[in-house]
Formats: C-alpha cells, sequence, structure tokens
C-alpha cells in the first residue's frame, strides 16, 4: 500500500516539480517503508518452530502453553522434549491463562459449536469448550479460545499424553526450574515400598466384608419373612379370630339353651360342637403363635443387626481400599489463598459414561497462610522423579506475587493431611499455590482448573459454563472397586471444620468460581462437554 501511494506520488510530482523533489519524495516513502517494517517486527514476535529434543524422550509431565511466544512446550523429568508453535484465543476470545489438566482425548473430534468444525487430536482441558487440537496456524492469536497446534505435531504428540496430564497457559515465558523446600512432599521408603501389597490385602477385604454383607442381608431377608406371622399385626389377627370363635360358643350355647324340640335340640348341639371346634384351634394357633413369637422376632432382630454390622464394615473396608489404592497414584494439591482452602485431588481412572475420568475430590480443608491479605503469586511445584528415596521437585511460576520460595514459607498445611498424602508421594504429584478461587469448571471429572482473573478469558467466559447441580450424586466407582459410600477418599474425616473469613479482593477480569457439593456429591450433572474452537 505505501509503495503504490508513493508511485501516485510521485507521478503527479514529476508533472509540477523538477528532479530534486522527486529524489525528495523518493527518500521519505524509503524512510518510511523502513520504519513501518522495524514496528511491524517489534510487534509481532519471531515465530516458533517445531523442534524436538536431541535426547532419547521420557513421558511428558506437562505442557507449558506461553500465549507471549505463541509456542507450547512438552517436558518430560528432564526438561523440555517437544515444541511447537500454535495459535491461541483472538481479542476478544483470549486463551484463559491458568492452571489446568488433560481431562479428555478424542481423536477425530468435530465441534459442536462452530458448523462441526474438525478438530483432530484433541485433548480437552475444561468441559466448557477450551481444548489442545490440531489446526491452522496463520503466525498468531487466531482461535476462539482453544490452543491450536500443528497437524501434524497434534497427531504425534496424541499417543503420548495421559488424563491428568498437567496444562499450564501463561501469559509470559515460563519453564520448570529445579526447586527444593522442606514443605514439599518427600515420601516414607517403607511405607511406599509397603502399599501396593496394603491396596492388594484391603482390596481382598473389602471383597470379602461386600460378600458378608451380602449374604448378612439375604438372612436378614429371610429371618424377617419367617416372622412376619408373629408380628403383632399377625397375632392381633389370631386374637380377632379367637375372640369370634369364643362368641359363637356362646351365641350356640344361648340357642341350645332356648331350643323347644329335640330337633331343634340336636341342631344347636351340632352348632355348638363346631364352634367350639373352632375356638379351641383358634386358642391353639394363638398360644402356639404367641410361644413362636419371641424367638422368631428376637431372631429376625438379631438378623437385622447382623447386616447392619456387615454393611457398616463393608463400607469401612471399601473405605480403606480405596483410600491405599488411590495412595498409589499422584496427589495433586492446591492452596487457594482466595478461599484459604487446601483442596486434595486423585485421578480414580474410573471412566464416566459422558466422557471423562472420575477424580476424587473428598478433601477440602482450611489453610494457613500468613499475610494472607498480600498476593502470593501463582506456582506450580511438580515431582518430577524420584531421586533415591526423596523426589526430586521443579516450579513453574506464571502470576506476580512471592517467589515461591517465600510462597511456600508462608503456608501451613495441616498435618492430618501431610500424614495422609505425603508418605506415598510419587512422581507426578503436585502442589499449586495461587491467589485465585478454583473455577467453577472444576468439577468431579476434573482435576483443578484455576485462571487467571487479571488476564483476559474472554474465550472461557464467552462460552457457557458447565451448569451447576447440587443433586446430582457421583459415587466414584459404584461397580469398579472405587464405592466409598458417600465418603470419599478419606471419608468424613475433615468434616466440622469452619471456612476461615474470606479475604481475598477480586482481581480485574471475569472468571468463574468452584461450588464445592456436599460430601461424596458432585456438583455438576454429567453431561458431554460443549464445543470447541
Amino acid at each position: 500500500m505505501v509503495d503504490r501511494m508513493t508511485t501516485a506520488q510521485s507521478t503527479a510530482a514529476m508533472r509540477r516539480r523538477a528532479a530534486p523533489a522527486i529524489a525528495a519524495l523518493a527518500a521519505l516513502a524509503a524512510l518510511t517503508a523502513l520504519t513501518s517494517g522495524a514496528v511491524a517486527r517489534q510487534a509481532r514476535p519471531a515465530q516458533a518452530v517445531e523442534a524436538t529434543a536431541p535426547r532419547e524422550a521420557g513421558d511428558p509431565i506437562m505442557a507449558i502453553v506461553s500465549i507471549k511466544s505463541q509456542q507450547v512446550t512438552f517436558y518430560d523429568a528432564d526438561g523440555w522434549i517437544l515444541r511447537a508453535p500454535v495459535s491461541t484465543g483472538i481479542k476478544g476470545r483470549e486463551t484463559p491463562a491458568g492452571v489446568f489438566a488433560l481431562i479428555e482425548k478424542d481423536k477425530d473430534h468435530h465441534s459442536t459449536l462452530y458448523d462441526d468444525a474438525w478438530m483432530p487430536n484433541m485433548q480437552r482441558i475444561t468441559w466448557n469448550g477450551i481444548a489442545l487440537h490440531g489446526g491452522p496456524l496463520p503466525g498468531y492469536a487466531a482461535s476462539h479460545g482453544c490452543v491450536r497446534m500443528p497437524y501434524d505435531f497434534a497427531e504425534k504428540l496424541f499417543d503420548k499424553t495421559w488424563i491428568g496430564m498437567r496444562v499450564i497457559i501463561s501469559p509470559i515465558d515460563a519453564a520448570p526450574t529445579a526447586f527444593s523446600h522442606p514443605a514439599l512432599f518427600q515420601p516414607n521408603a517403607q511405607t511406599l515400598a509397603a502399599a501396593p501389597a496394603q491396596a492388594q490385602k484391603l482390596s481382598r477385604e473389602a471383597e470379602d466384608a461386600a460378600t458378608a454383607a451380602d449374604e448378612a442381608k439375604k438372612a436378614a431377608a429371610a429371618a424377617t419373612r419367617e416372622a412376619a406371622p408373629f408380628t403383632p399385626t399377625a397375632l392381633r389377627k389370631l386374637e380377632l379370630l379367637k375372640t369370634r370363635a369364643d362368641a359363637q360358643v356362646a351365641y350356640a350355647d344361648k340357642v341350645l339353651a332356648g331350643a323347644k324340640t329335640d330337633q331343634a335340640k340336636a341342631r344347636a348341639e351340632d352348632v355348638k360342637q363346631k364352634a367350639a371346634a373352632r375356638a379351641a384351634d383358634a386358642a391353639t394357633a394363638l398360644d402356639t403363635a404367641k410361644a413362636d413369637a419371641k424367638s422368631k422376632l428376637d431372631a429376625a432382630a438379631a438378623a437385622k443387626d447382623a447386616a447392619k454390622t456387615a454393611a457398616t464394615k463393608k463400607a469401612d473396608t471399601a473405605k480403606a481400599a480405596t483410600e491405599a489404592k488411590l495412595a498409589l497414584e499422584p496427589v495433586s494439591v492446591y492452596i487457594s489463598r482466595a478461599t484459604q482452602k487446601l483442596y486434595v485431588r486423585r485421578n480414580t481412572h474410573k471412566e464416566w459414561p459422558d466422557g471423562g475420568e472420575v477424580f476424587d475430590s473428598s478433601i477440602e480443608v482450611p489453610v494457613t497462610i500468613r499475610d494472607p491479605d498480600q498476593p502470593i503469586g501463582t506456582h506450580v511445584f511438580t515431582a518430577m522423579a524420584r531421586d533415591g528415596a526423596s523426589l526430586r521437585w521443579s516450579v513453574v511460576t506464571i502470576d506476580n506475587g512471592d517467589n515461591a520460595k517465600d510462597a511456600l514459607d508462608r503456608i501451613t498445611i495441616p498435618q492430618d493431611v501431610l500424614d495422609r498424602i505425603a508418605p506415598t508421594a510419587v512422581p507426578r504429584s503436585s502442589i499449586i499455590v495461587s491467589d485465585e478461587p478454583l473455577s467453577s469448571e472444576t468439577n468431579y471429572r476434573t482435576e483443578f482448573v484455576a485462571v487467571l482473573s487479571n488476564q483476559p478469558q474472554g474465550g472461557f467466559i464467552t462460552r457457557k459454563p458447565t451448569p451447576r447441580t447440587d443433586d446430582v450424586e457421583v459415587v466414584a466407582g459404584r461397580d469398579g472397586g472405587w464405592d466409598d459410600n458417600g465418603g470419599g477418599f478419606f471419608g468424613n474425616f475433615f468434616q466440622g471444620n469452619p471456612a476461615p473469613p474470606q479475604v481475598y479482593t477480586r482481581r480485574r477480569g471475569g472468571g468463574q468460581y468452584y461450588y464445592p457439593g456436599q460430601q461424596g456429591q458432585y456438583p455438576y450433572p454429567a453431561q458431554q462437554g460443549q464445543g470447541l474452537w
């Protein structure tokens, strides 16, 4: 455009002015073009390129998307392994910056919002429609909120990732750095070594208790059926029959006494004898029922008590087995300055019919944060690998506040939580510390969803939120060994802890908040994820 304008102006000047004017205009045009090009280069960073680390790669542990550089980098325990350019959300539909995890994968996904658009190798991070997937990359942010990756790269990556893998979307360039701190979980070698055998043992005990509970339930039902004829209602019926039979005998006596002829007396005598026989039978039945009632009713009551005891044992052993089984999984902890709470999640690996997997979420406790009115930042601490008997940790910081060390120094994790989590901590476990509350997109089919409220969220808040309901009960693995009988991972252990007063002041930006459901319930309906782009 600049060249065409310059040509037109030069032609007009040639007709009116001399050669020096033409030279001056040409020099000015050249200078303008050079300046415009420099400004453009400064406004748009150099485009990222695909790269693979020059070493054998391990399984990916996390992905970090840089909105600033339009690049995604995947990391294993030893550093970056894959890197590629991306295209995030356009202005008004910005990809939300924050902390996420993969919750669903679909090799051949088609959008339900955008004219059945093809989004191959889709890897979802929120149920309201934010995902990583293959798509066109023009060299700048161009999506409606998703993270587009090169088609071939997305396909190559698809089988390497796993449900629950950490995805960090950062407004700045961020990378994991080695980190150590006394607050980071370190396992107990003996407890960790014994954990698999303990899980198997408790699983067998839970199965035996379940079988015993079923047998006790059947025995109680049989005893109840045997005792049914001897209930107070049944006895009252027998008493009524005897009373009627006695009345018939008395009436027959009266008729016999009033008989005037031999024939009438004979008929009355016959009626009396039959009535007397019925009365005797009724008396015998009543006496027998009364004699048997106590033993039968006592037996039924005892069978019911035994069934209740067996059911309690079934629930207790199932909860213990669930806890032991979950102890083998990476644990994720979220500490929010906004709510002054600590949340714990572990993947049960139980698939949900509408997509994704169920995450155990039964720990939610108050946590002490020093200077709770001061920003703490957003830091993601990840156990990258074993380091002898310990764990080797890293940290990624994506929001301003305290540095990572000072952030952990300000937090006191309840000892009861540490005692239950730390001894069996394994690689891929994580601790997230943030100023932010959990997003309302955090539900029973997600790990944690937390968005930075000081960053644009157009691609997040313009989508229809996952509906909230408090009456959808989701028992993790009712058919798959995760039945917690409404108690979740640690049952009602932490019930009754009062929440501290709110001290958080919401910062600029939209966002949605997490609403905890009742214990043993998940506050969202089972539904298909929404469309992506």
